[in-house]
């Protein structure tokens, strides 16, 4: 027989270590509950709340937008930019023949030019008979008369234009001009004779 205590007790049953009590099954719904429901608002006002805009002042989800943004803006200005951050093509710098054409066909006008100084300085190197200095400086002159006058006539000239139309025959033409005027006027037996231009050459040298 087992012995029994004074509290009516078994000794097994007193000596056993105390355990934590186990969770409250209706507690643990209710708490789930809970937040089932809160998670359920939270939800709503999210969809209820309105776009959040970006720093352009755009809504960030899209819609519409995109388009409206594309598009030109009322009362832009058509101005160019003060600061460029390309090469702009200048003024004629297009093709100087169709596109279907060989490179060589569309860029025929600076050919011509490059074509013609390079002969004027091949009769200067190689000196093939006594005038052969004067005439090829005359002929690189005349080259770059050439590309003022190309510069002129055509509408496009392709490479050969460097800056606006007015600025390229400026420049091609008073250098053209230069070179074949002290061609013409250059020791000994001149072609040429300006007497103020002696002038001034002797004083500039004296």
């Amino acid at each position: 027989m087992t012995p029994r205590t004074a509290g009516g007790g078994t000794p097994d049953a007193q000596d056993a270590p105390d355990t934590p009590d186990a969770p409250d099954a209706s507690g643990a719904g209710a708490g789930a509950g809970a937040r089932d429901a809160s998670d359920a608002s939270d939800a709503s006002d999210a969809s209820n709340a309105p776009a959040v805009e970006g720093l352009d002042g755009a809504p960030e989800d899209g819609g519409d937008s995109g388009t409206a943004a594309s598009g030109d803006a009322p009362g832009r200005s058509r101005r160019p930019p003060a600061l460029t951050t390309d090469t702009a093509r200048p003024e004629g710098g297009g093709r100087a023949a169709a596109g279907g054409a060989p490179a060589p066909a569309r860029q025929w006008p600076l050919l011509t030019v490059l074509g013609l100084a390079a002969l004027g300085l091949l009769v200067v190197g190689t000196d093939l008979f006594p005038q052969a200095f004067r005439v090829g400086t005359i002929l690189v002159g005349v080259a770059l008369l050439t590309g003022a006058g190309l510069r002129r006539a055509l509408p496009s000239v392709g490479m050969l234009a460097v800056r606006s139309r007015f600025t390229d025959m400026v420049t091609y033409g008073v250098m053209g001009g230069l070179i074949v005027l002290l061609a013409l006027m250059v020791q000994p037996a001149p072609w040429v004779k300006i007497p103020f231009l002696e002038d001034i050459l002797h004083l500039t040298i004296t």
